[in-house]
């Protein structure tokens, strides 16, 4: 069975892994006790924040937009969309928020982060092969820039902790 999906909604896939990831940064600063360290776990929930809208706000112009299909002849790759949107693009492992003890150092909090943001740019460079049409690509290629800027903050942050 061959199944199309549109470029909306790959945009409100990678809003809920916005929005799951808002949450998660924002629950670790929940349970965390040092100040400097939840201070930037909540910058980067409100970073995270400001990504969601941003991936709104592109899916709201791609509305009107014709020719952003996706032609996925199995189903594969709609069904792996959902599947790392809904696992939070952890591959099946389990939810890093119910894991979360307040005992995590930062270092280890950045580690789980950083395995997150690295998948997500792993969904995001394989989902970007899937969209063939020019405004669509462009689309998700400023996602892919976002999900690196995030990486790249979260690593100046552990460096900075040496």
């Amino acid at each position: 069975m061959s199944v199309t999906f549109v470029a909306d909604e790959i945009f409100e896939i990678a809003e809920q892994m916005e929005r799951n990831a808002t949450e998660f940064y924002r629950e670790a600063a929940k349970k965390c006790s040092e100040e400097d360290t939840k201070k930037f776990l909540l910058d980067m929930s409100a970073v995270e924040n400001k990504h969601y809208k941003t991936f709104q706000n592109m899916r709201e112009k791609l509305a009107g937009e014709e020719g952003l299909s996706i032609f996925d002849p199995f189903g594969r790759s709609a069904q792996y969309l959902q599947a790392m949107a809904d696992a939070r693009s952890w591959e099946g492992r389990k939810n890093p928020m119910k894991e979360l003890s307040g005992d995590e150092s930062i270092k280890e909090i950045i580690d789980i982060a950083l395995e997150a943001e690295k998948e997500m740019v792993v969904f995001y460079v394989g989902l970007k092969d899937l969209v063939y049409f020019k405004p669509g690509k462009d689309k998700v290629e400023k996602i892919i820039l976002e999900e690196l800027s995030h990486i790249t903050t979260l690593l100046k942050h552990l460096k900075s902790l040496e």
